[in-house]
């Protein structure tokens, strides 16, 4: 169904800045500081830091497998209820609680588990989050504008974790930063959880104010046990398969490729790391760059958006991160400039990646069934999350045992195979599903 109506202005900008306020869970607690802070040796009581990264990537597994399970249902019932808007909010407020309490996890060994658990609940609460939040972009945008929209918020959330990065490098860890410049007791790192609570919480209040709840009159109202959920996922999947089987090729092949594109980042400090030397320092810096050259990706891929064809703008990006991470790998000798090149590059193509998927779900997805459609999106997605880490390792592994030098850039190979694969799974998709409703 086409969707030309106009949409409120304030409603449209009320959704987006939600990209920007809910930037500090990833950029702060997921990759930079947080993840960092509790699998640094201040965590262990021999100084294997191997082992509590090892544990952390447990942590995501099973956060991952949660999502897996319960994302279609909570998807379905986001449709079904009516109330998207308001489990958006109920998710907001416990990643912003769940911020509070990472300043409680002191710099001590034994506050290990209590830090894993908030970040694997966490990561669970934030994919759920975005089930609600990718199925209301139909109530804020049109047929015209969803592409361009979709593109700005994801760019919003870039340049708040800029700020976020830049913020936190400045305060708290530069020399003479202003905010307890003791670091006693690790609080020039702590109090920043705090800030990112704040800053989620007042960015959250304008999508509370302005975007309106969905339509009761529009929906069932029927209530769904678990069983009767799960029964009526299951044959959702079957009609989908008989009535759209693109639209069931583009999540499986999207589930592959975006763990790619989520390989890029979450491997990357470590490969700025280890395999190009770079220091804490920069690596944030090369964060913010990171995030610059993203959002630019994402504002721009969503301006061509529409005159390419939402297809045509993921196959290129997909494209281009090929060549940017073999040319990471074979021009690893020429050492920090090679990263500081296609590294970015490989940034530069993974924001409109990111923005034009779920553009494409929001097209095929029929009125109403949004949060279903969403939630299988987000159910494929965390199918194929093993991919990126597992080929990172044996990529990595069978390096070393081959005897070649900087092992680590072998890594990056692994994680193109995995976006390689779904590029063929894309081009195998037609380049606009229809879901019979």
């Amino acid at each position: 169904m086409a969707m030309t109506k106009p949409k409120s202005k304030h409603a449209t900008w009320a959704w987006m800045l939600w990209d920007w306020a809910e930037q500090p869970y990833p950029t702060i607690i997921q990759t930079f500081i947080f993840a960092t802070y509790i699998t640094s040796t201040l965590f262990t009581t021999d100084g294997n830091k191997d082992a509590l990264v090892t544990q952390l990537g447990w942590a995501g597994a099973i956060a991952g497998l949660a999502v897996a399970l319960t994302a279609p249902i909570f998807g379905r019932r986001s449709d079904t209820s009516g109330r998207r808007k308001f489990w958006l909010l109920a998710n907001s407020a416990i990643l912003i609680l769940l911020m509070v309490a990472s300043y409680f996890v002191e710099p001590n060994p034994s506050f290990f588990i209590f830090g894993l658990a908030l970040y694997a609940v966490g990561n669970v609460v934030q994919e759920t989050a975005f089930i609600n939040y990718y199925a209301m972009m139909k109530q804020v945008t049109n047929e015209k504008n969803m592409a361009r929209i979709s593109g700005i918020a994801w760019g919003l959330g870039y340049v708040g974790g800029i700020i976020l990065l830049l913020g936190s490098l400045v305060l708290c860890y530069l020399p003479n930063h202003v905010i307890f410049p003791t670091e006693e007791n690790s609080m020039n790192v702590r109090v920043i959880f705090l800030f990112a609570a704040a800053w989620m919480f007042i960015f959250t209040i304008p999508l509370a104010l302005f975007v309106p709840e969905v339509p009761k009159s529009a929906i069932a109202t029927k209530k769904e046990t678990i069983r009767e959920s799960y029964s009526a996922l299951a044959a959702s999947i079957r009609k989908l398969r008989q009535t759209s089987p693109d639209a069931l090729k583009f999540l499986i092949a999207s589930a592959v490729y975006r763990d790619g594109l989520a390989g890029v980042f979450t491997y990357g400090a470590v490969l700025g790391t280890v395999a190009f030397g770079f220091t804490q320092t920069g690596v944030i810096m090369f964060g913010v760059a990171a995030n610059i050259v993203a959002g630019i990706g994402a504002f721009i891929g969503g301006l061509i958006d529409n005159k390419l064809g939402t297809k045509k703008v993921i196959a290129a990006c997909l494209t281009g991160l090929l060549i940017a991470g073999i040319a990471t790998f074979a021009l690893a000798g020429e050492g920090a400039i090679t990263y500081w090149v296609f590294g970015l590059m490989l940034c530069l193509f993974v924001g409109p990646a990111q923005a034009s998927s779920r553009t494409f779900v929001a097209r095929f997805a029929p009125e109403n069934r949004e949060g279903e459609m969403f939630g299988l999106y987000q159910t494929t997605g965390r199918a194929a999350s093993f991919l990126s880490p597992t080929l990172w390792a044996l990529s990595i592994a069978g390096a070393s045992a081959l005897g070649f030098a900087n092992a680590t850039i072998f890594g990056i190979l692994g994680i193109m195979l995995v976006l390689a694969a779904g590029l063929f799974l894309l081009l195998r998709v037609h380049p606009a599903p229809k879901v019979i409703d």
